[in-house]
C-alpha cells in the first residue's frame, strides 16, 4: 500500500528512488512514485531478505510452500502473495476464501502451525476481497489490455449497476463484470459524463413534439444527443434534443392521459341521477 511520507517527515526529490522507512514497528521499503511522498537510500545489502531479487526468490518458495500446504489439508482458501517484511522476522500471506464462519478460523490457525516453524519467522494472515486478489495476481481485461488495478488504479471505486444502465449496456453479469466477478471499474470513468448528457435529453417514456407531430420517446443516445421517438403508426423515428418540445398536458388531469381516478370521478359526475322511487301510496 501506500505510505504518506508527511506523517513520517521523511522526503526525497527523486522519483523512482527507495528508502527504509518504519511504519507500524516494522521496517518497510518505500518507493518515491510521487514528488514530496516516499524516498530513497541505499539498501542494507548484509540481509539477503533487503536484497530485492533474494527477497524476491525467498517470497516464491514461500508462496510455493503455503500452497502446497493449503492443497494437503484441503483448506477452503486461496494463497496469492508471500511477502517478507525487510527485518526478514515477518512473513505477510495474502489470501482470499469463500468459506465463512468458524470453520475457516479453525483452518488458518492450523495452517500457521505448520508454516512458522518450517519459515523460521512469525505469519501474518491477511485477507484479500475479490478485487483485491485481481490486483496482485493481474490478468488482461475485456478491453485487452493489462488490468487498470494492476498498471494505473490505486483506489477501487465505487461501482454501481446504475452506470451500466446510464450507459445502455447489457445488464448480463458475464458483459459487465471482470475477472474479478464484480463490475467493471471502467463503468465508473465517464459515469459523470453519461449522467450530465442523460439530464439534458427527454426520459425514455416521456411525449414530446417532433416536427413529424406528437410521440413517445423509446430509445436515448446521449453521446449523440438523440432521441429515437415512437410516432403514430408505431414508426421510429430519431431527433436531435434541440428538435424536441415536451407534449401539452391534458387540462383534465394532472398527466398526459388525465389520470384513472380524473377518469372515474369524470364519470360518476357525469352519470345521470337515480330518482327516487315515489312513494308507495
Amino acid at each position: 500500500g501506500r505510505l504518506n511520507a508527511d506523517l513520517m517527515g521523511q522526503y526525497l526529490s527523486g522519483i523512482g528512488h527507495y528508502k527504509l522507512l518504519t511504519a507500524d514497528q516494522e521496517v518497510e521499503l518505500a518507493q518515491l512514485i510521487e514528488k514530496g511522498r516516499n524516498a530513497a537510500e541505499e539498501l542494507d545489502r548484509d540481509n539477503p531478505r533487503r536484497n530485492t531479487k533474494r527477497r524476491t526468490a525467498l517470497e516464491q518458495e514461500a508462496l510455493a510452500l503455503c500452497r502446497r500446504i493449503a492443497r494437503a489439508e484441503a483448506l477452503a482458501i486461496k494463497i496469492v502473495q508471500c511477502e517478507y517484511d525487510l527485518a526478514g522476522g515477518r512473513l505477510t500471506v495474502r489470501y482470499s476464501h469463500r468459506a465463512h464462519g468458524k470453520a475457516i478460523h479453525q483452518q488458518l490457525r492450523r495452517f500457521v502451525r505448520q508454516l512458522a516453524p518450517e519459515l523460521g519467522v512469525r505469519v501474518n494472515m491477511q485477507v484479500l476481497n475479490d478485487r483485491g486478489a485481481a490486483k496482485i495476481l493481474d490478468g488482461v481485461g475485456k478491453c485487452g489490455r493489462q488490468l487498470c488495478c494492476t498498471t494505473w488504479l490505486r483506489a477501487f471505486p465505487d461501482v454501481k449497476l446504475r452506470m451500466a444502465k446510464d450507459q445502455q449496456l447489457s445488464l448480463n453479469a458475464d458483459e459487465i463484470s471482470g475477472v474479478c466477478g464484480r463490475l467493471l471499474c471502467c463503468l465508473s470513468y465517464e459515469d459523470d459524463m453519461y449522467r450530465s448528457l442523460t439530464r439534458s435529453l427527454p426520459k425514455v417514456g416521456a411525449k414530446v413534439l417532433t416536427p413529424q407531430g406528437e410521440g413517445r420517446v423509446r430509445f436515448i443516445y446521449p453521446l449523440k444527443k438523440t432521441v429515437s421517438v415512437e410516432l403514430e403508426g408505431k414508426v421510429l423515428a430519431d431527433f436531435n434534443a434541440d428538435e424536441l418540445l415536451p407534449a401539452k398536458k391534458n387540462a383534465q388531469g394532472c398527466g398526459p392521459c388525465g389520470g384513472c381516478t380524473h377518469t372515474r370521478r369524470a364519470q360518476a359526475e357525469n352519470r345521470p341521477a337515480q330518482q327516487d322511487p315515489p312513494d308507495a301510496q
